[in-house]
């Protein structure tokens, strides 16, 4: 059975495609959101929390920013600690002036879910899209469980494992991509943040990073060798590790909890050299995934979501593909320039283990460089500007 034609149908529920449907029906444009999970699995996942100054500009002027305002957190500074002692950098006094948002974003797509439902629009959860295919005039999307979805356009926002950035590779749209070869145990507790600031960690066993997600929940971060497993990470070891590693012996107990979740993330990042082509279009990690070493991925989504929500909104609304064709071109400068920032700072957090003489060289370099960011105000304007920058 094949549903009737909707202008757009989104494939992915998550910041990328509930800030496009959101964007489209403001604007009067039909569209339906297709969601392989339920909508409990949806709104509990907890990611990332940091918005930049651009993303909530996004979300005020469209109507989207009610829970963000009232309940986020502006961050303005970060902290470094290694074993040549602790500064604090107030980046929201540097480079553009621009501040963090602290709002966890499960709690933001729930917002997103509730307006994207007030204003009439439709979510199919439970609901798996298989394939995507161009038709001469329209575009048509497989459900897993039978049925077809068809649209003027289909918007793949279902991530870098989705049928959108599959269907765009099988038809020869090339990936850049890099293996950082760094994996982090990445833990979330039911404690308050210990640190005023985000708080990066230094260290001969690893990096450490401290992020606050709410009053009663903290976001931490461990280096770890690839291919651990986080069961053999107990509640003690963890918390073990992290005092080591944030140097609490110098600096000060970390408030504990229970472990509520534990994952580890491989740190990669790629790049489509086209978010695009025909009727099938892509925002968010669908498009490029950026490892989160400074927070970019929710932030390159939104970005992406609003130029999208404009282009499809010229070809369906007036007729004019301007934007469609010039979306790639407005799109990467933008992401390349996250990309360059994410991977210097995976730079500055990471150093090469081992004792041989390159080893040895590439600590040093690590510890010079944040050495500059520590003394030069040439480097922490520079840093401050693309910290909060999308």
């Amino acid at each position: 059975m094949t549903t009737a034609q909707v202008g757009v149908v989104i494939v992915g529920a998550g910041p990328a495609g509930l800030v496009l449907g959101n964007l489209l029906l403001d604007r009067g444009i039909d569209c339906v959101v297709l969601e392989r999970r339920d909508r409990a699995a949806v709104e509990g996942r907890a990611r990332a929390g940091f918005l930049a100054a651009h993303s909530v500009r996004v979300l005020t002027e469209n109507g989207l920013a009610a829970g963000l305002l009232a309940r986020g957190k502006t961050h303005t500074t970060c902290l470094f600690r290694s074993d040549r002692g602790e500064f604090t950098l107030d980046y929201g006094k540097l480079g553009l002036g621009e501040p963090h948002t602290v709002y966890p974003q499960q709690e933001l797509v729930r917002d997103l879910i509730a307006e994207y439902l007030r204003r009439g629009g439709e979510i199919r959860f439970d609901t798996e899209a298989a394939e995507v295919a161009d038709e001469v005039s329209a575009a048509r999307v497989r459900v897993r469980d039978g049925g077809d979805v068809t649209g003027r356009y289909v918007a793949g926002c279902d991530g870098h494992r989705g049928i959108g950035r599959a269907a765009l590779t099988a038809r020869g749209t090339r990936t850049a991509r890099r293996d950082h070869g760094v994996s982090w145990l990445a833990v979330l507790v039911a404690a308050p943040p210990s640190l005023e600031a985000v708080g990066y960690a230094l260290h001969e066993r690893g990096f450490a990073g401290h992020m606050a997600r709410t009053a009663t929940v903290t976001r931490y971060y461990l280096q770890c060798p690839r291919g651990t497993d986080p069961a053999d990470w107990s509640e003690d070891r963890i918390w073990t590790e992290l005092a080591a590693r944030l140097r609490t012996d110098e600096f000060g107990p970390l408030r504990d909890g229970p472990v509520l979740e534990k994952t580890v993330v491989d740190l990669r990042s790629d790049v489509l050299e086209s978010p695009g082509a025909g009727r099938l279009w892509l925002a968010g990690d669908a498009a490029g995934l950026i490892s989160p070493s400074a927070a970019k991925g929710a932030n390159l989504a939104i970005l992406q979501a609003e130029l999208l929500a404009r282009a499809l909104e010229g070809e369906l609304a007036h007729g004019d593909g301007t934007g469609l064709a010039r979306y790639a071109a407005d799109c990467l400068p933008r992401v390349w320039r996250a990309h360059e920032f994410s991977h210097w700072m995976s730079g500055l957090l990471h150093g090469p283990a081992g004792e041989d003489d390159e080893a040895r060289y590439g600590r040093a370099l690590q510890y010079a460089r944040l050495e500059s960011l520590r003394t030069s105000r040439t480097h922490q304007d520079f840093f401050a500007e693309n910290y909060t920058g999308i």
